[in-house]
């Protein structure tokens, strides 16, 4: 067995190398190029509206944006931090510590990179989700890269079977994804850090020797000592762990078997304040540490365009290896190009495609550009890495350099503070990937069934608790990848409609030029005329 299992972590390992390589990545980033031209930088020449037209829209109190007056949908808001407790995860954290590790302080400026293209691609997926969603059998709404793949690529020249093939593989990447990144990966993250919170300054010995007690050859106490800690910590992780799990079944079964509704409201209330939170708490050290803000910002842009070859190396593979990781942290952290928020998002009760896809570009804008900024810096200010090569000081990695960095300012409740965080983090994005994972499961069984996805989502919980889950994680986070392919082939096979949608709604709405064009609602007469017949 132990063979078996090391065969396949070999064979996902390579495949992984594809997945997240070089090529793409050039394929997730070149979407988003591709993007940006067609539209001629909307994310850019239209920012100030994106920002009036949604989360300015919060503190105007308009109609639908809070909440939604159908009880079959969710509101524009709720749909927005449904898909942010998805992508602001523990990756805004550990990602961005090993992107800094291993990529320098320069992959931080890549990471931007990714994001400012990755707008247009998330902008695309949800502009096609709303235009290609449909009602299920509960009047819910269901949309996401399965519909536009199989009702829009579908619909090209020779693409009906191709169309269908690619939504079924991408349902079918999606459910194995969700069990591992939105399920284990996170109660990992949650376990890891409970047990660091509850780990006693001193662990008593589970067995004392007896003094007058004959050791066997070559047995010391010390010896006896060290097993019986040993003992004593492994029972105590078991014990954490096994407590961890069961609540996190119960807190997890009242919010996702409630549905939608239930998980949007939840997130509705967490999100916000979570990420004001670690906000909040990253910018009191900035400010801390602000003379060092103006090194770290040039480190940024030194290690960028660092044209110096490091040693034994050229040049140009510095700046490559700070673009592969800037560019595969930023993508695995927002998730743009991967087609899982667009799923939430095409529950929204929104009626303009264009407005759906602005959220998109604000989620994609707030979980990078604004949180994991906020995390780098936090780290590049603490002194906890060289700031020429990103090398951690202390050889801590990951989790563990981020927690220095924190605990450098705050003392010991730097620790606490991560560990709230990243319990939050990873309990929101395992809400937000249930729902990713439900859709996919009703997609490929039927919305009856999904009762069935739903006790097997949760029950992976306890699993993930109490069992070493690694090679799965690992599994998954390659199937998490595998999503982004299927996708990218819709958005760019789409590429055309999306612009012309985009026109048509700034034509109408942004410029006025042509205020009696017909709105591109949806692909469907039935969708469209409901749409058109609605009051807002």
């Amino acid at each position: 067995m132990g063979d078996f299992g090391q065969t396949v972590k070999t064979v996902n390992d390579a495949v992984n190398g594809v997945v997240w390589g070089v090529p793409a990545l050039i394929l997730l980033i070149g979407t988003g190029i591709l993007m940006t031209v067609l539209t001629k930088g909307f994310q850019f020449r239209r920012f100030g509206h994106m920002w009036s037209a949604t989360i300015g829209k919060l503190f105007r109190k308009e109609g639908g944006v809070r909440k939604s007056h159908d009880r079959h949908s969710v509101s524009q808001f709720q749909a927005l931090c449904t898909a942010l407790s998805a992508t602001i995860g523990t990756g805004n954290i550990v990602g961005v510590a090993v992107a800094i590790t291993s990529g320098g302080p320069g992959a931080i400026f890549w990471m931007w990179i990714a994001a400012v293209l990755g707008m247009m691609t998330n902008y695309s997926e949800n502009v096609l989700g709303i235009f290609f969603r449909r009602r299920n059998e509960k009047g819910e709404w269901s949309g996401g890269a399965m519909y536009y793949l199989r009702d829009g690529v579908g619909r090209m020249k020779h693409g009906r079977q191709v169309g269908k093939v690619l939504a079924v593989c991408f349902s079918v990447f999606a459910i194995v994804a969700s069990f591992g990144i939105g399920n284990m990966g996170q109660v990992a993250s949650i376990t890891e850090s409970i047990n660091t919170l509850a780990k006693p300054a001193v662990v008593e010995s589970a067995a004392v020797p007896d003094e007058e007690a004959a050791l066997p050859e070559g047995v010391t106490e010390t010896t006896l000592t060290e097993t019986g800690e040993a003992a004593a910590e492994t029972a105590r992780i078991g014990t954490v762990n096994l407590v961890t799990g069961i609540v996190l079944i119960v807190l997890l079964s009242l919010v996702i078997l409630g549905g939608l509704k239930r998980i949007a409201t939840t997130n509705e209330r967490i999100v916000p304040f979570m990420a004001v939170f670690f906000i909040l708490g990253s910018l009191v050290i900035i400010f801390m540490n602000i003379t060092k803000v103006p090194a770290a910002f040039g480190a940024i842009f030194k290690g960028a365009f660092n044209f110096r070859a490091a040693a034994g190396g050229t040049a140009g593979a510095v700046i490559a290896n700070a673009m592969t990781w800037g560019f595969k942290r930023g993508v695995f952290s927002n998730e743009a190009g991967l087609g899982s928020s667009v799923m939430v998002h095409s529950a929204s009760n929104v009626k303009e495609p264009v407005v759906q896809g602005l959220w998109g570009i604000f989620e994609v804008f707030a979980d990078t550009i604004i949180v994991c900024t906020c995390t780098a810096l936090v780290i590049l200010t603490s002194g906890v890495v060289d700031l020429e090569t990103g090398a951690s000081v202390s050889g801590a990695s990951k989790l563990g350099l981020a927690t220095e960095a924190f605990t450098k300012s705050f003392g010991t409740f730097g620790g606490i503070f991560i560990a709230v965080a990243v319990c939050l983090f990873a309990f929101t994005t395992i809400l937000g990937w249930s729902y990713y994972g439900t859709k996919a499961w009703e997609y490929l069984f039927g919305t009856r069934s999904t009762v069935i996805y739903k006790v097997l989502f949760i029950g992976m919980v306890m699993l993930s608790a109490v069992m070493n889950v690694e090679l799965a994680i690992d599994l998954s986070d390659t199937f998490n990848g595998l999503m982004a392919i299927p996708n990218l082939i819709g958005v760019v096979c789409l590429s055309g409609l999306v612009v012309r949608i985009t026109k048509n709604y700034s034509d109408r709405v942004i410029t006025g030029r042509d205020r009696g064009l017909t709105p591109m609602y949806s692909a469907f007469e039935d969708v469209q005329k409901e749409q058109e017949d609605r009051k807002d």
